[in-house]
This record gives structure tokens, C-alpha cells and sequence, in this order.
């Protein structure tokens, strides 16, 4: 691979980097071995343990995330996905009011009014404005022209730079301002001159916009819930999105990390019941977030052995869950060219999905996109090595 088309700053390095498809296909305590031998370490590692994690599963594809979900069955353990540590508060708040929701592609063809709150797409999403907000729609033929942006955030970003309207709010306020906007929606006066370091005039001039406009998209990041308390900020955002409702038609979608973290989320709520943090030691799905939270449970050093199907969401843990995980063995599947942050006992060098192998990813608004291959390997994918892990296991007493 020499060339990416379209371009994406975030995209394009990582893409030419997968060239790299050779390699040690498996290490057993840091010395080559064979793919057999690896799995039959894997499995002895877990055949002993009594309190098993599985964590990870944003780099990995439906396959891999249904095979992951088995062996975690098999084995009574607990599994977990990267969204434990980032979207975990908005996901809780779903699961108490719901989500007016819809594809990207309907709010390309229909939002008049756009609102990012505490997310910056041009750093985190750089073709998100460029696919779903600048390009005309079905029923936005002047595209970008035709549509009002508003960046909410705590401090200026380049993607307020483009925005039509940008609100500055105080950090930890979230809550105050949502709340001050719906008051405003089901028309209650506001008496104070500014709420959350916005004033009066700015909060009355956007719930006007939010009133009038005929389709309008929020979109929410990280930054909401990174102040105050997370899950009521997010609940407070939808509640207020199916106020606006009363008026428009107005929908409210995450702006996920990337990776397939969405299809994680998915595939553990269609073969468990939820989303993630779930425990099957009891040969039947339990979810409880900090109890069964991957981080949790590390720093409170309740787990003995750990398979990690992808290493890119460790780097999100604290500290004391980092030294855990240093401290018990850890098999690790990963891509080609990914430095673990952690000693493995056992470690596999996977296929990247999209790239060597065919799979499925769900894009942040659940909907699922064909990967197929481009690049050959000869390295197995990660569902293959945990289909075989979990077969040995079987064999179990």
C-alpha cells in the first residue's frame, strides 16, 4: 500500500503502516513459538484461573467480538470493552431515557441546524464536517450554505473555528446550561443574566434556533462527560433532544472513539443483553458497571489472569489497574506493529480486519459496514485463535 484516497490525517498513517503483515505470528514468555503451542498456553493460563477478564475488542471485528463473547461464556469470565473507560456514562443514560436517533446519512440529507457539544471534529472526526455537514443533501441542496453549526465546548477549538455559532461554557456546567435550554424550549422565562458563563441573550438566541429550524443533529463527545457527573450530563442532553422534539425533528448521536468500539457494544448486547462490564461466572449474564468494569476490578485486584484482544484501550487505565495487569499473566492478541504496553505471557500477532482479512464494523451510528480485504497475510485473525483457545478450554472437566 502507497497511497490512501480520500485522505484523513487520522486515517492515512495508520493505513500505511499495515504494509507491515509478517512477523512472529505467536511468543510464549517472550520466545517464538509455535501458533499450537501459544493457544495450548493460552488455555492452560485460563483453565487455571478463577476470576478470568476479557477486555479490549475496539481494534477487533464481529468475528473476533463473537468469538470473544464465547470463550468469556466458556470460561466464566468477566468481559469488558474499551467503552468502560469512555462512553460508559452515556451509554447508562440511553439505557434510562433513550435516544432520538438516526443514520448519519439522515441528518446529511435533512439537518438544517448542527450542534457538536464538547467535541472537537476536526481533531477527533476530521471527515466527519466533510462528509455529513459541508456536502449538499437530498433535502439541503446548497449543503454547507444551508446549515447553521453551533460548537458548544469549554474553551475555543479549530472546530469552533468553522462553526457558525460558538458557545463557550464553564467547565463543569454542562448540566446547568442543558437544563437552562430546556426550560427555555417549554417556554419558561430565565431571570439570571448569564448560566455556566453563557449569557442570557446566547442560550435564548439558540433555543430560538432550536425551535425553528426543521431537522436539527447534536452530536456529543468525550467532553461531557469528563466533568460534573457524566451520566446525568449525557441524560440531560437527550432529555433536552426530546424536548426539542415538541418542535422540530431533532436527533443526538455519540462521536465514538475509533476502531469498531460501537460494534463491541453491539455484538456484547445482542449475544449477553448489554453493552458491556458483564460477568458469566454464573452461566448467566450479569451487568453492573464498577462492579464488572475491567478498570475496577484490576485496581481492586480481582482478577487473576486477563486476555486482551487488542491493547489499545490500557493506555485509558489508571495506574494501580496498569500494575495489576503487570503483576498477573496476560495473553495478548494484537496487530502487526502494536508495542504492548504490558509484559504478556503469551502474545499473538493477529490479522487486522478491512485490511488482510474480511469482517463487519458497526460506524458510531450502529450501522454495519462490510470490511473486505486488500492486503494478503498469513497471520490468523483473532476470532480464529480464541475459537481455538476456547475448544481446548471446552475440553476442560
Amino acid at each position: 500500500m502507497t497511497a490512501v484516497a480520500p485522505g484523513c490525517a487520522l486515517a492515512e498513517p495508520w493505513l500505511l503502516s499495515q504494509t507491515r503483515a509478517d512477523g512472529h505470528v505467536a511468543r510464549v514468555d517472550g520466545y517464538e513459538a509455535s501458533l499450537s503451542e501459544a493457544v495450548a498456553s493460552a488455555a492452560t493460563i485460563l483453565r487455571g484461573s478463577r476470576s478470568p477478564l476479557i477486555y479490549g475488542l475496539s481494534s477487533s471485528s464481529t468475528p473476533g467480538q463473537r468469538a470473544a463473547v464465547n470463550l468469556a461464556d466458556r470460561i466464566g469470565a468477566c468481559i469488558d470493552t474499551t467503552a468502560s473507560t469512555c462512553h460508559a456514562p452515556s451509554i447508562m443514560a440511553l439505557q434510562s431515557v433513550g435516544e432520538s436517533t438516526s443514520s448519519l446519512g439522515e441528518t446529511r440529507n435533512r439537518s438544517d441546524l448542527v450542534i457538536y457539544w464538547g467535541s472537537n471534529p476536526v481533531k477527533s472526526h476530521p471527515r466527519h464536517i466533510e462528509r455529513f455537514v459541508d456536502p449538499p443533501g437530498q433535502f439541503i441542496p446548497n449543503g454547507r450554505a444551508d446549515r447553521h453549526v453551533v460548537v458548544i465546548d469549554v474553551r475555543p477549538s479549530e472546530s469552533a473555528d468553522l462553526a457558525d455559532t460558538f458557545i463557550q461554557i464553564e467547565p463543569g456546567r454542562d448540566f446547568d446550561v442543558i437544563w437552562a435550554l430546556r426550560g427555555l424550549l417549554k417556554g419558561l422565562a430565565i431571570d439570571a443574566s448569564s448560566i455556566g458563563g453563557v449569557a442570557r441573550k446566547d442560550l435564548i438566541a439558540l433555543a430560538g434556533r432550536m425551535k425553528t429550524c426543521r431537522y436539527g443533529a447534536v452530536f456529543f463527545g468525550l467532553g461531557l462527560t469528563r466533568h460534573g457527573i457524566p451520566h446525568a450530563n449525557v441524560e440531560a442532553l437527550l432529555r433536552l433532544v426530546t424536548d426539542a422534539n415538541h418542535h422540530a425533528r431533532f436527533v443526538v448521536r455519540r462521536m465514538r472513539i475509533p476502531g469498531d468500539v460501537a460494534g463491541a457494544d453491539s455484538v456484547l448486547a445482542w449475544q449477553t443483553g448489554y453493552p458491556f462490564s458483564v460477568n458469566l461466572n454464573r452461566t448467566y449474564p450479569r451487568f453492573n458497571p464498577g462492579e464488572f468494569t475491567a478498570n475496577d476490578m484490576l485496581e481492586r485486584s480481582e482478577v487473576d489472569a486477563v486476555v486482551l484482544v487488542g491493547t489499545e484501550g490500557v493506555d485509558k487505565l489508571s495506574d494501580k489497574a496498569q500494575e495489576t495487569l503487570r503483576q498477573i499473566p496476560c495473553v495478548v492478541l494484537d496487530n502487526p506493529g502494536v508495542e504492548t504496553p504490558i509484559p504478556a505471557v503469551v502474545h499473538f500477532t493477529t490479522a487486522v480486519y478491512g485490511i488482510h482479512r474480511a469482517g463487519t464494523a458497526y460506524r458510531m451510528d450502529e450501522v454495519p459496514i462490510p470490511l473486505r480485504p486488500v492486503l494478503s497475510s498469513h497471520l490468523p485473525a483473532d476470532h480464529e485463535i480464541l475459537n481455538a483457545v476456547t475448544e481446548l478450554c471446552a475440553d476442560q472437566p
